[in-house]
């Protein structure tokens, strides 16, 4: 779901303001002309940040047996956003977060706690002083953390910021990039453990790994005839059985393919979080009809509404791609740019039909 039109309220307990806290001191820009400065989520990020890290009220902290994921109220979550919204660099924060930030719940916060850089390797001397009641935050002991994507160009969208955040900023000394991994500066002394790996349809070697968390690049592109889809369950049976979690983000999918992307918004699971900013809830014409995007002034009000809070973002660029696309692959004009759901090329799915179609299945009916 998404947050009531810019609106992001937070009333619920969350480790998402540790965590934003946290991102925002040790992951940099990687890119354009503000490379290198502190990486601050967007309000729509931090919004999903905050879902992820939401706390159940009733989670008890056991230190000999943590609760691990039992402590979310939500196991895994989805981000469906518009090309170059931001979706590979705020996920490569996120997967910094999971190595070597207080991604797991620790109990509850009394007056006077605090988390403390230096105690956790970090020695940039960041404090974070928790509000009576608040979630306490810890680091995994033993982090195994895995990217996925349908290519190794795919997973660039997530490697290529991630190695610039660590080499841009104080993440160098825990995290230290060999390749085709990076090695987290941890604690258990296993080889096989303290390790961020990348995961791709032709280098599927690590599957089964005792994972803690799970990262998906573009889970639209994940179907049954790649064998994408049994990859994607493969791992998320790897991350639940150590306690763990998983996050996917995407583009728009095309209904046709049966994807992975599919799957999660189409589930019946409640603990599922799920983020699209879908133009055709909120965009309507006077007679209820929703506003096509072939139509040069319909087309600048969802893209200014998909687009909405992404100040890197100038829609002027991104309206004259949309135009010049639209003369040979409307449909996926409307996908990556206006964000909505559409089959095969060109034709839209209209409201309700995707609900009708859908309501009741399973996951197994589609895979």
């Amino acid at each position: 779901m998404a947050a009531p039109d810019d609106e992001f309220v937070v009333d619920f307990p969350t480790l998402g303001d540790l965590w934003s806290g946290w991102i925002e001191q040790h992951c940099r820009v990687p890119d354009r002309h503000e490379r290198g400065k502190a990486f601050r989520e967007y309000d729509w990020q931090f919004w999903c940040t905050a879902n992820h890290g939401r706390v159940r009220p009733d989670a008890v902290y056991d230190p000999d047996r943590p609760p691990l994921n039992q402590a979310f109220h939500y196991r895994r979550s989805q981000v469906i956003a518009p090309q170059k919204m931001g979706k590979g660099p705020w996920t490569a924060a996120r997967v910094c977060l999971a190595a070597v930030g207080p991604s797991e719940f620790a109990g509850w916060a009394v007056e006077g706690d605090e988390y403390h850089c230096e105690d956790n390797g970090c020695s940039c001397g960041w404090v974070w002083a928790y509000e009576p009641g608040e979630p306490l935050g810890m680091r995994h002991p033993s982090p195994l953390i895995q990217i996925m994507a349908t290519s190794d160009d795919q997973v660039a969208n997530i490697w290529r910021p991630l190695v610039s955040m660590i080499g841009l900023g104080p993440l160098r000394e825990t995290l230290l990039p060999r390749g085709e991994f990076v090695r987290i500066v941890g604690t258990s002394g296993d080889k096989d453990m303290d390790r961020i790996d990348r995961v791709t349809a032709s280098a599927q070697s690590r599957l089964g790994a005792p994972i803690n968390e799970a990262f998906f690049d573009e889970s639209g592109l994940y179907t049954k005839s790649n064998k994408l889809i049994e990859v994607f369950q493969t791992m998320r049976r790897g991350a639940a059985a150590m306690g763990g979690r998983s996050m996917e983000t995407t583009n728009a999918f095309d209904p046709a393919m049966a994807s992975a992307a599919q799957l999660t918004q189409e589930s019946q699971a409640t603990d599922i979080f799920r983020y699209w900013r879908d133009p055709d809830a909120v965009l309507k014409r006077p007679d209820g009809t929703p506003l096509s995007f072939m139509n040069a002034r319909e087309r600048r009000r969802i893209l200014a509404y998909v687009y909405a809070g992404a100040t890197h973002i100038n829609i002027d660029s991104i309206d004259a791609e949309s135009k010049e696309l639209i003369e040979t692959d409307p449909a996926q004009a409307e996908r990556f740019f206006g964000n909505r759901l559409v089959r095969g090329k060109g034709s839209w799915l209209p409201p309700g039909l995707w609900d009708g179609a859908w309501a009741g299945a399973s996951e197994d009916d589609v895979a």
